[in-house]
């Protein structure tokens, strides 16, 4: 009964990862940087709706790059006396 948990649990941590990597497969490595990406988000607060946005490669990449570098410079804004978040 343990092992089916375990493999469940294991199952729907994978899941997530799987979806990205499908997600952003219109992104490739070799694709040149000017070149144009449509992606769709769901609106927030809209249970149907959802937004296309189109930028190139280079944009996607330093938009994800600032993102990336905003989390890790405010992702431990409070400290314990340990020093510890």
């Amino acid at each position: 009964m343990h092992s089916i948990a375990a493999l469940t649990l294991l199952l729907a941590a994978v899941a997530p990862a799987d979806q990205a990597k499908t997600k952003d497969a219109a992104e490739r490595a070799a694709d040149a940087p000017d070149k144009v990406i449509c992606k769709r988000f769901a609106k927030t607060g809209s249970l149907i709706g959802n937004e296309r946005v189109c930028k190139t490669k280079a944009d996607w990449q330093r938009d994800r790059e600032e993102l990336r570098t905003t989390v890790r410079s405010t992702g431990c804004q409070t400290t314990t006396p340990s020093g510890v978040c």
